[in-house]
C-alpha cells in the first residue's frame, strides 16, 4: 500500500501541459486531470493548458479532472477545490478493489466529513471490515458507504497530504 519510504505515491504537478510540454505559469488558469497510473495501481496527477483540453487532449486512464489555477512559486498554498470536485471523487472511487484507492477514497470521506460536506450516520461491523454509512447534508438524499481501511494517523496524515498534492499541485 505504502512507498518504499512509507508514503503513498501519488505524482505531483509538474508544472508542465501534459500536452504541449510548455510551461504553465503562475496565475495560469489549466486542468488538473486525475488518471489511472497502471505502474502503482494508484493515481498520476497531470496538468493540461487551457487551451490544450479545449483543443481535447486528454490522458489516457482519464478518472477524473477540475480547473485549477498553477500557484505562485514559494507561495503558502490552500487546497481550494470544488466541493463537487470531491464528492464526485466520492462518487467515482465506489467499489474500488485497490487497497489504495479505498484508503484514498476513506481520506476523501473524512475530508467531506471534515468540510461538514456528508455527515456520519452509524458503523457496521462486517466481514470485510468497518463500514461508515454517510450521508448528504441540507436537501441531499445521497447516502455513501465508506469501508474504513484501519489507517494508522500516519498514513491518514501521508494520505491527506498526497490529496491535496494532487488536488492542487504543491503543498
Amino acid at each position: 500500500m505504502a512507498g518504499v519510504d512509507g508514503r503513498y505515491q501519488v505524482a505531483r504537478s509538474t508544472g508542465r501541459c501534459a500536452s504541449s510540454g510548455e510551461a504553465l505559469q503562475p496565475g495560469d488558469a489549466c486542468i488538473a486531470a486525475l488518471c489511472e497510473d497502471p505502474e502503482s495501481d494508484g493515481f498520476a496527477r497531470l496538468d493540461y493548458s487551457v487551451a490544450a483540453w479545449d483543443a481535447g487532449a486528454r490522458p489516457e486512464g482519464l478518472f477524473s479532472f477540475w480547473r485549477t489555477t498553477i500557484p505562485e512559486p514559494k507561495a503558502q498554498t490552500r487546497v481550494l477545490v470544488e466541493d463537487d470536485v470531491l464528492l464526485d471523487l466520492l462518487d467515482r472511487l465506489d467499489g474500488e478493489a485497490q487497497p489504495r484507492r479505498r484508503a484514498f477514497r476513506f481520506v476523501i470521506a473524512l475530508v467531506l466529513l471534515r468540510k461538514r460536506l456528508v455527515k456520519f450516520d452509524r458503523r457496521e461491523e462486517a466481514q470485510e471490515g468497518v463500514i461508515w454509512h454517510l450521508s448528504g447534508r441540507g436537501d441531499s438524499s445521497a447516502t455513501w458507504t465508506v469501508l474504513d481501511p484501519a489507517l494508522d494517523d500516519d498514513d491518514i496524515v501521508d494520505l491527506h497530504e498526497q490529496l491535496g498534492e494532487v488536488l492542487q499541485g504543491e503543498l
